[in-house]
C-alpha cells in the first residue's frame, strides 16, 4: 500500500501547486518556465508509475469493502460515455468547453464516480476515490484563484463536433477493446 500512496502523493501533491503553493509555483515558473516543466513532467510520470506498481500490489490479494450488483455495470459504462468527450473539450475551445467551464474536472469526476460503482476493492477505493476527491478540491479552489492563461487551440465551432465524434470513437475503443488489453479486465461482459 506504500507504494500506492507515495505514487498519489507525488502526483497528486505537484498537481496540486496551485491550489496549496500557488506563490511557490509562480515563483518557480517565473525563474524557469522550462526546468518548472521539466521537474512537473518527471514527478508527474514518476507518480503515475508508482501509482500503477502499487495498485497492482494491492489487486493480488484485494481487501473487498463492498460489492455491487451486475448491472452497476451498465451504469458505469453510461456514465463513461462523455469522459473522453469531456477530456477532448479541455484541448479545443468551443461550446462543450465554455458551457462546462471545466470540462478536465469534471471528466475526471465522472470517470472516478463510474468506477467507485463497479470496483470495490481497497485498492480501488484509494485509487478511483483520491482522483474524485482531488478533482473536487481543485474545482472548489478555481472559483478563489485566477484562471491561468496558456496557449490553446483556436476558436472554432468544428471544434464540437471534433470532439465528440473523437470522444466517442476513444470510448468504443476502450469499451470494446483498449481496457481489457491494457487492465485485462472487460467493460462489458
Amino acid at each position: 500500500m506504500t507504494t500506492l500512496l507515495t505514487g498519489l502523493l507525488i502526483f497528486f501533491g505537484i498537481h496540486s501547486m496551485s491550489v496549496i503553493a500557488l506563490p511557490l509555483r509562480n515563483r518557480l515558473a517565473a525563474k524557469s518556465a522550462l526546468a518548472w516543466k521539466g521537474f512537473y513532467s518527471i514527478a508527474s510520470v514518476l507518480g503515475i508509475a508508482l501509482i500503477v506498481m502499487g495498485y497492482g500490489e494491492l489487486k493480488t490479494s484485494p481487501i473487498i469493502l463492498y460489492s455491487t450488483p451486475f448491472w452497476m455495470h451498465y451504469v458505469s459504462a453510461a456514465l463513461l460515455l462523455p469522459v473522453f468527450v469531456f477530456f477532448l473539450a479541455s484541448l479545443l475551445p468551443g461550446r462543450i468547453q465554455s458551457t462546462l467551464k471545466n470540462p478536465l474536472l469534471i471528466s475526471t469526476k465522472t470517470w472516478a464516480l463510474a468506477h467507485l460503482l463497479v470496483n470495490g476493492a481497497l485498492a480501488d477505493v484509494i485509487l478511483f476515490g483520491s482522483f474524485l476527491l482531488w478533482a473536487v478540491a481543485v474545482r472548489v479552489s478555481l472559483k478563489n484563484r485566477e484562471p491561468r492563461q496558456y496557449p490553446r487551440a483556436p476558436l472554432s465551432p468544428a471544434n464540437d463536433a471534433i470532439v465528440v465524434v473523437a470522444g466517442l470513437a476513444l470510448y468504443a475503443v476502450t469499451i470494446l477493446w483498449l481496457h481489457e488489453w491494457l487492465f485485462g479486465v472487460p467493460v462489458i461482459v
